[in-house]
């Protein structure tokens, strides 16, 4: 929480900052079992939605655009995509339709919006992740280097929101650790907004 006083103590600016935590951790990116990828809730959301695009058989489409979907459909979404269409934030599939949108790998694969049953993206209760994603909930990978960045709200939040989301996030990563990581797993932490420097969290 000293961490989220001094992000907060920097000067404001003509925006509402994203926040986001980075965690080194002590994995090995190129093993399999050490890899960590999920999607994760806020306890206090992160002050922002997003545009959801779902993939379903034609019967859920309707039931997909009820819970919040900005666009909806099968065969019909995936020629949509392939023709350039790429406005939205987060691709949720039924696993039914993982063998179209299999074909969408060059189109989505780059930006990181290939549904995956590990990001929970792929899932047959397409209506509960399609309104948890557009209400916020995020999506967290590591990168090559053994580091994970999440998104844990926006400057505008109370200091207390923020560090009830992050306390909650680096809780969820220590759960994470993977069975073939010895020692210290969390190396160091830290956070810091769309302008600001990052400050260090004693973890």
């Amino acid at each position: 929480s000293d961490a989220v006083k001094l992000l907060k103590s920097y000067p404001d600016t003509k925006f509402d900052q994203t926040v986001e935590v980075a965690i080194h951790l002590s994995i090995d990116p190129r093993q399999a079992d050490q890899q960590l990828r999920g999607a994760v809730s806020m306890p206090k959301g992160v002050g922002k939605s997003a545009r959801v695009a779902c993939f379903c058989p034609s019967d859920k489409v309707d039931a997909a655009k009820a819970a919040g979907a900005i666009e909806a459909g099968a065969e019909d979404l995936v020629k949509k995509i392939e023709g350039g269409w790429l406005d939205f934030d987060v691709a949720i599939a039924s696993p039914d339709m993982m063998r179209f949108v299999g074909k969408l790998g060059r189109q989505l694969g780059p930006k990181g919006l290939m549904p995956s049953p590990k990001a929970g993206t792929v899932t047959p209760d397409i209506e509960t992740a399609v309104a948890e994603f557009a209400a916020g909930k995020v999506e967290y990978r590591n990168d090559d280097g053994g580091n994970i960045h999440c998104v844990v709200g926006k400057m505008s939040f109370s200091e207390e929101d923020l560090t009830e989301n992050l306390d909650y996030f680096v809780n969820l990563i220590s759960k994470a650790r993977p069975a073939a990581v010895k020692g210290t797993f969390i190396k160091n932490c830290s956070i810091s907004a769309t302008m600001t420097p990052s400050v260090r969290i004693a973890v």
